[in-house]
């Protein structure tokens, strides 16, 4: 019921992103990455031209800022399957079970300033397991378990702004809130409570975007540390009766100190407009795992992730836009290998 309950909603607010743009006017501003995007620099040969209005990717994150004053909303709804488990080797190995995760993000960008934007990212996601190789304390086999993630506050300040050969250049910092589920875990949730990090996390970095006739091109480096934290569990405990049996008795509090590893995000993105209406896709989106610069060292294995993820861009119109798009997880290591299709649509007052 729970899960029939999410996925209709998921798919009620889905249907509002049309909605929203029903009756507006275009304001022929034009939009990328939030809806507005500046006119483009001249040509080398000092010859104007167009600039395409698009939607920007729907991971890799945007350069150019959102206009002062203007306010931007972008839903984004995925559903993933994890196929394997990466080992610590990088092979692929079973999963151990069925294992689903719908999450829907809603980002909220304001323009502060000239040059300087803000977003808030607030996550909601539902997990489920089903047909587990190794089963709950109490013969759990199948589970699932929904909340608000990790939200994050960005700051985003431009350095430079596009020309003729210099592209647009951000400035990037942000702070991931631990207001995911993380403490607490129930073993006989098989895993899908655990909905946050439980790190503050703090990034920083560049955003890199340019215009090459047909192309749009953009980039991220961010560099991320987190803080230490504490798992607080209830685990419990076995011992054997007067029968030989074993029996388990009320569960019993533990903390474990957590230290998690500093990690490097990669992200590259390229738009190819097929028509003024319609964009193709295309991401290549990472994370690798850089150690620790700072603290203790970290007790928590290494992971990265390389993803691909093909898609497609409608404009409605130059305030409204919609995209879709499947994220394939190509290598990684001590993590899940999912496929999510996902659908994201921009809506700029």
């Amino acid at each position: 019921m729970k899960c029939r309950f999410v996925l209709v909603v998921g798919c009620i607010l889905g249907l509002l992103c049309p909605l929203w743009a029903w009756g507006q006017e275009p304001d022929l501003t034009g939009g990328r990455g939030g809806g507005f995007q500046e006119e483009c620099p001249p040509a080398p040969g000092g010859q104007a031209e167009e600039c395409p209005a698009t939607f920007g990717p729907i991971v890799t994150d945007t350069a150019v800022p959102t206009e002062p004053g203007k306010f931007v909303v972008q839903p984004t709804f995925g559903l993933s399957f994890v196929t394997d488990t990466f080992s610590p080797s990088w092979r692929r190995v079973s999963a151990g079970g069925d294992f689903q995760s719908f999450s829907m993000d809603y980002k909220f960008t304001y323009g502060l300033l000239n040059n300087l934007e803000v977003f808030v990212v607030v996550p909601y996601i539902h997990n489920w397991a089903s047909r587990v190789d190794e089963p709950g304390p109490r013969g759990e086999r199948s589970a699932n378990f929904g909340g608000v993630g990790d939200v994050n506050l960005t700051l985003k300040y431009r350095l430079v702004e596009e020309g003729p050969v210099a592209p647009t250049v951000t400035a990037l910092f942000a702070t991931d809130f631990p207001t995911g589920h993380y403490r607490h875990l129930n073993p006989g949730r098989l895993g899908t409570d655990a909905l946050g990090g439980g790190a503050y996390v703090f990034t920083t970095g560049l955003n890199i975007s340019k215009y090459v006739n047909p192309f749009i091109f953009y980039a991220n480096l961010w560099y991320s540390m987190g803080t230490d934290y504490t798992i607080k569990e209830d685990r419990p405990a076995f011992f054997w009766d007067d029968t030989g049996e074993l029996a388990e008795t009320d569960p019993i509090p533990t903390n474990a100190r957590q230290h998690p590893r500093d990690f490097v995000t990669v992200n590259l993105a390229a738009e190819y407009p097929l028509t003024r209406k319609w964009v193709a896709l295309l991401e290549l989106t990472s994370h690798w795992d850089a150690g620790r610069l700072i603290g203790h060292k970290s007790n928590v294995p290494p992971s990265a992730l390389l993803s691909v993820l093909p898609g497609l861009e409608y404009m409605a119109t130059d305030k409204f836009s919609l995209a879709f798009g499947v994220s394939i997880d190509l290598i990684g290591k001590n993590t899940d290998a999912t496929v999510a299709p996902v659908v994201s649509c921009v809506y700029a007052f």
